[in-house]
């Protein structure tokens, strides 16, 4: 078992794989050791030389922050003795990296086809309300349709919210067009919108959001225009639960997947084990055609520059360069620190700085140049990685995955979190402790890295349960009935 680990060789800090007690002697390398001067917490830092104050820590090849204070080697390096070196709105200069494409043999997952030739990996029935009013009727009518449920529909699930009135703006314009999304998901067999009638994202403004759409797949149903709406509700999601039942699972290539990628509840190991290797996945799935979307855009200051450079060409980097002073801009709007962040539970697994989580987060892009870069909403429309802005929140963030066209959202996590998003959310790992506490949050465990599995061996395993998921086996989230969707709010309320 590995005790330490030094992820890039000019690194100046080592990171504990496992607990480690002061007076600790560690190998550095064949003629040299390193003795730990107090106790180093599992995921947390340590000096491999003398840093002085005011000096830059390595990690990931990059600077994570400034040391406050002097550091002695084999001390650890935390919040105590250092902070972060990143500063307000920056200029940025395009410096391409060269990335040479890789190719990978076609694979193929049990899907859906959709009517309009789109693939699926779920075959369910989705209640939409516009608008807060009617969440209580729209699991109303949820609960009651559990007994109509056919055998290859794999079930009938309301997506409540607060929003859909009171709202102006881009405030009002994201929330109209994420239902929207949602209502054209693929994974959604068959659709109810259910509106009350007064509200500002009636149906009758939705249908321009939605565009065009199969009347025997979308059905509409205005609360306050029946007399009986669950009733109502209830015969319509039958004859919706009929017309989904006609959609069987089928050979799909995995050039057609997409799949987003989240971490949250994140800890000093997600940035070593889980991350990478979801970002080994995106590169094998990107390398068969398929794509992956990246988002959390204030998880990415401080290693903005690595995406930036990786983009396809000019026009992608300038959307990058907005990507992120936009979202700067929209804190200093609030009058918000931009870099207010780590959390607190970031912090306790060993996360010391934004750049220390941005560098880790990022991992999860993989090597693959970016190719799309999207707004708040925005579906997919080119092959390969994107990037897309939503906010670090992770429920907003996965439902944003999730409305931009992801079939199904990666989420890497140290702490844990049992929560979902709208497509089957696969938890994923950084570390043995976590996936043996909690089997009923986890799908997959990254920790195993730490036992000397190897990188490429692990990620080639997740490509594997991927494809499972994809071809109908539930994550644990679908298994316990979770299904979670959020919208980025901005703006007043009125």
């Amino acid at each position: 078992m590995k005790y330490y680990l030094k992820i890039h060789p000019t690194d100046t800090v080592a990171v504990a794989l496992t607990p480690l007690k002061k007076g600790s002697v560690l190998p550095i390398n064949d003629n040299t050791t390193i003795t730990l001067t107090e106790d180093i917490p599992q995921g947390h830092k340590f000096a491999l030389t003398d840093l002085a104050e005011g000096s830059s820590i390595i990690k990931y090849g990059n600077p994570i922050g400034i040391a406050t204070q002097p550091i002695c080697k084999g001390a650890w390096i935390h919040t105590h003795n250092m902070k972060t070196g990143l500063s307000d709105l920056l200029s940025y200069t395009y410096q391409k990296e060269d990335i040479t494409e890789q190719k990978q043999p076609e694979r193929y997952f049990q899907g859906y086809r959709r009517k309009d030739g789109r693939a699926a990996v779920r075959n369910e029935v989705w209640i939409i309300p516009t608008v807060g009013c009617v969440n209580n009727v729209a699991q109303a009518i949820e609960k009651s349709a559990q007994n109509d449920i056919a055998d290859n529909v794999d079930g009938v699930i309301s997506f409540t919210h607060p929003y859909g009135c009171s709202q102006m703006g881009d405030d009002q314009e994201h929330t109209r067009q994420i239902l929207a999304d949602l209502i054209n998901h693929p994974n959604a067999a068959a659709v109810l919108v259910l509106g009350l009638g007064c509200e500002n994202s009636n149906i009758d403004v939705m249908k321009n959001y939605i565009g065009e759409y199969d009347p025997e797949r979308v059905r509409f149903l205005v609360a306050q225009e029946c007399e009986d709406e669950i009733a109502t509700g209830t015969e319509i999601v039958h004859e919706l639960i009929h017309y989904a039942s006609q959609f069987h699972r089928e050979p799909i290539s995995c050039s057609e997947l997409v799949i987003g990628m989240k971490c949250g509840g994140s800890d000093g190991l997600s940035g070593i084990t889980a991350n990478p290797t979801v970002g080994g996945f995106s590169d094998r799935l990107i390398a068969m055609g398929g794509s992956t979307i990246l988002t959390e855009v204030p998880e990415m200051f401080g290693a903005e520059t690595l995406l930036m450079n990786r983009c396809e060409n000019e026009s992608l980097f300038q959307k990058t360069v907005a990507l992120i002073n936009d979202f700067k801009a929209y804190f200093k709007r609030h009058d918000q620190t931009i870099y207010e962040n780590p959390s607190p539970g970031n912090k306790k697994g060993g996360i010391s700085t934004l750049e220390d989580k941005s560098l880790g987060c990022t991992q999860k892009s993989g090597t693959a140049p970016v190719k799309g870069v999207l707004a708040y909403g925005e579906p997919v429309s080119t092959r390969g990685l994107n990037l897309l802005s939503a906010p670090g929140n992770d429920l907003v963030a996965a439902t944003a995955l999730a409305a931009s066209g992801a079939h199904i959202v990666l989420f890497t996590t140290g702490r844990g979190t049992p929560f979902a998003c709208p497509v089957p959310t696969i938890k994923i790992s950084s570390n043995n402790t976590l996936a043996q506490k909690k089997q009923n949050w986890i799908d997959f465990n990254c920790g195993v890295l730490v036992d000397d599995v190897p990188a490429d061996e692990l990620a080639d395993q997740l490509l594997d349960f991927v494809i499972e998921i994809a071809s109908g086996k539930q994550a644990k989230s679908e298994e316990a009935g979770f299904h979670d969707m959020a919208i980025f709010k901005q703006g007043v309320t009125l």
